[in-house]
């Protein structure tokens, strides 16, 4: 009969052999905490927004619905159609009291038609422009700022020309959130799912960087927003001297804005499905690089917390992939199980993650094979972020 001494040499030999050397004990070692820590992050973070949204059905999330006069703001450079389409849309909100002002930005097209068309139609829209030679750094932060101090309202909500809300219901949602210790209000910008490949990518990039600031923030960590779907007070704006920190760099006018301002008790988020924006996906992969050269630009200038925040998440994501391959070369049949076992929990875990957040979001439910792009689009993002570290910056203007 086999004592219990027999059986713990028998586990001890099996899964560290005598001519395993320190090293590769090392390797199995780290994976199994990249596999903890993993995790930890995707049950620990990526689970709030699980528990906000059952305080929402079960009414213990508080709202405002005193209705207060807000302001609608969109910067429009050359988008004439996007105008045409989408902005009835942005007027006919079911919303008792709000006005909309659209800032021509250096537009070459018939934008500025376009909106004295529709300024006949609608009487609560207002517009404004940025002179078709004015040269600033960026000059969207500059379209912002006009509109901004043009508006009659505090609340301000920003969205973008090319997105379209997805009910009527949108700008009531967003409003609620405000009270008076409430600032800002940060929504979900989604794209729209043609069944492309590349379509695929951009929704699901777009829902991972969402589940990401969305659950810092409800963490007390907000750490970014996104400028298609947003809302912020005038008064925080003036007062915090608005783009003044980085009116030299060619973004930032929504992430950095809010890492800066943010605090754990002056922002929510709003994720019902209809109080979300849609935009239509990049229509080729070399744009979408140039976009997403121009949001991973401002990673550099976030605060150190944030940035240890972020990039400690994602240096033990690739610490796990990377040493689930090496644990699978250097190991026995015990070790590779093991690994196996681990990689198989962290991938179920984060689709059904994924899955459910994406329900609660109102987003496109994706198939299993989407995981694959986890470790895809991370290997994007670190060539972007190595390019413009390379070239010194990104060049990356918003139109």
């Amino acid at each position: 009969m086999m004592t219990f001494q027999d059986i713990s040499n028998y586990i001890q030999c099996s899964l560290v052999p005598e001519n395993f050397e320190p090293w590769q004990i090392a390797i199995f070692g780290v994976f199994a905490a990249a596999f903890l820590i993993q995790m930890c992050w995707w049950c620990g973070f990526f689970t709030n927004l699980f528990r906000y949204n059952r305080k929402f059905i079960r009414n213990q999330v508080k709202f405002n619905f005193e209705q207060p006069e807000v302001s609608v703001i969109i910067c429009a450079k050359n988008e004439e159609e996007n105008l045409k389409k989408n902005l009835p849309l942005i007027m006919s909100q079911l919303y008792p009291a709000y006005e909309v002002i659209v800032i021509n930005d250096a537009s070459s097209d018939d934008t500025e038609m376009v909106l004295a068309e529709m300024k006949l139609q609608y009487p609560n829209l207002r517009t404004t422009y940025v002179p078709e030679k004015a040269k600033f750094a960026d000059s969207k932060k500059f379209a912002i700022t006009l509109g901004i101090k043009a508006a009659k309202n505090d609340i301000l909500v920003f969205t973008d020309a090319d997105c379209i809300p997805e009910s009527k219901d949108w700008l009531g949602n967003i409003v609620r959130h405000f009270d008076s210790k409430t600032d800002i209000v940060l929504g979900y910008g989604a794209y729209s799912y043609s069944g492309t490949l590349l379509s695929r990518m951009q929704v699901l990039d777009t829902l991972f960087i969402a589940m990401q600031y969305l659950n810092y923030s409800l963490a007390g960590k907000t750490y970014m927003g996104v400028g298609r779907n947003m809302a912020y007070r005038k008064s925080m704006f003036l007062k915090s001297r608005g783009f003044a920190s980085h009116l030299n760099l060619q973004s930032g006018d929504d992430d950095l804005f809010i890492n800066e301002v943010a605090t754990p008790k002056n922002t929510k988020v709003e994720i019902q499905p209809e109080s979300k924006t849609i935009s239509e996906p990049k229509e080729t992969f070399r744009m979408w690089l140039r976009q997403k050269e121009r949001h991973i630009s401002t990673g550099s200038y976030y605060k150190a917390g944030t940035k240890w925040l972020i990039g400690t998440e994602m240096a033990w994501r690739v610490l796990f992939y990377g040493l689930f391959i090496a644990t699978a070369v250097i190991g026995n049949y015990v070790t590779l199980a093991i690994a196996a076992l681990m990689f198989i929990v962290r991938l179920l875990t984060q689709y059904i993650i994924i899955r459910k957040s994406a329900a609660i979001l109102g987003e496109h439910q994706f198939k299993a094979g989407v995981l694959l792009l986890d470790i895809c689009i991370p290997l994007i993002n670190l060539g972007i972020d190595m390019k413009i570290r390379l070239s010194g910056g990104s060049v990356y203007k918003w139109k």
